[in-house]
């Protein structure tokens, strides 16, 4: 029996359209992921009901025994996982970690170094719309116009003019490996702290697919879904000697009571991510993306960087005419694909318009698509594309995204109602 149906049919019946939107659509933004029954029941859990500001055996509740368990199981579970000495694992989002972290080291109007917006940088890394643009003195770095990847020559040469506080390392839209070691250079060259956002690449991470930053940074912080396959969430990575000031910032500093029916969730996420199936699963996302980046090109589509090391792609229409990311977007969601418009580097167009698009393959490969399966969601992709004023074209290959999105159930139970 559903309690929401008897309860709240309208919410009951926008989730149950939801659930079919997830399920007969082809998802490839980039940040989004399925999670696990599991997860998905720790989510919805008891645990949603128990406050419990502080921290395992130090909180201002009493009644906490068993959420200290769970959160204790999420902290051990991601040190295992990133073989990091410290995790705090209450921040909502990651715009929080991001923040837990900023508020640690800087004060307002300390100078701060991270990828510009346009390059594949976060609203979080400076842009001056967000709170880390008009509390801190953001300098962006870019990548280089020709090859479109970070040139770290050129961050030396621009920290040394700038002489941070801290570098942000990290990205939401840049698609080839990021060199840590090179930042962490930088970094001890002008005295600067290193703070990597994983946001993005925590499960390439995880399984040894992507270099890690936990050896070189200061802080690493991430988001728990994306491809790490958790609930909605944020986590902060430190070493020791941060630890005690970190822990202070999120709680009371930035946030009161936990949400302990997610942090349940991550702990459950996190023990996934500990299993031989979960470094499979990363391995395969990796190379859905390149096969399918390869198809893309193949079609005569231009890519950010020429192509991905990770688990993303840009397609650029900078030099197509009258394309945008905007008019691919919704062109493809008649089609029944989910991409988000992205800017691409040095874009001519604004934030809303952009001239391309990400494509992410963490979401097609939690429901068991595979490389060979990519040259025909690339097919689908390019008809879209070409026939983006047809909307009876793009009703039709709709109909064929949700017969080949049949092949891949998601969600049985639930989709039974």
């Amino acid at each position: 029996m559903s309690y929401l149906k008897q309860v709240d049919p309208e919410i009951y019946d926008a989730i149950f359209k939801e659930t079919e939107r997830q399920a007969f659509k082809i998802e490839l933004i980039a940040s989004e992921n399925f999670v696990s029954e599991a997860v998905l029941e720790a989510a919805g859990g008891v645990m949603t009901n128990k406050y419990a500001e502080g921290y395992p055996g130090k909180r201002y509740y009493g009644g906490c025994e068993f959420v200290d368990i769970a959160e204790d199981l999420a902290r051990e579970r991601a040190k295992r996982i990133f073989g990091c000495d410290h995790a705090n694992v209450q921040p909502h989002a990651g715009s929080q970690a991001n923040m837990a972290v900023y508020f640690t080291v800087l004060k307002p109007g300390d100078k701060v170094m991270g990828l510009d917006l346009t390059c594949g940088g976060h609203l979080t890394h400076g842009h001056p719309i967000n709170f880390s643009g008009f509390l801190f003195e953001f300098h962006g770095y870019t990548v280089d116009r020709e090859t479109e990847v970070i040139d770290y020559d050129q961050l030396m040469k621009q920290a040394k003019e700038v002489q941070p506080k801290l570098i942000v390392a990290g990205a939401s839209a840049y698609p080839r490996f990021i060199d840590f070691e090179k930042i962490r250079r930088v970094c001890d060259e002008v005295g600067a702290l290193m703070m990597v956002d994983i946001a993005h690449i925590a499960g390439l991470v995880a399984a040894g697919l992507h270099p890690s930053p936990i050896p070189y940074a200061d802080f690493v912080t991430t988001t728990t879904h994306k491809t790490l396959r958790g609930p909605r969430g944020g986590m902060v990575m430190c070493k020791e000697q941060y630890a005690a000031d970190l822990d202070r910032m999120v709680m009371p500093g930035i946030q009161g009571g936990p949400l302990m029916h997610i942090i349940a969730a991550k702990a459950v996420a996190f023990k996934e991510a500990l299993t031989d199936e979960f470094k499979a699963y990363q391995k395969t996302i990796v190379a859905n993306a390149a096969k399918l980046s390869e198809t893309m090109k193949e079609k005569g589509y231009r890519l950010v960087a020429g192509g991905t090391d990770t688990h993303l792609f840009l397609v650029n229409f900078v030099d197509v005419p009258k394309v945008t990311g905007k008019k691919v977007e919704i062109a493809l969601d008649k089609a029944g694909i989910t991409v988000n418009k992205n800017t691409v580097p040095f874009d001519p167009e604004k934030p809303f318009i952009t001239s391309g698009i990400r494509i992410g393959t963490p979401a097609i490969t939690t429901r068991g698509m595979k490389p060979e399966d990519m040259p025909v969601i690339a097919d689908f992709i390019d008809r879209a594309i070409q026939n983006r004023r047809d909307d009876e074209a793009l009703g039709k290959i709709s109909g064929e995204v949700a017969e080949f999105c049949k092949k891949f159930p998601l969600y049985r139970e639930r989709m039974e109602g």
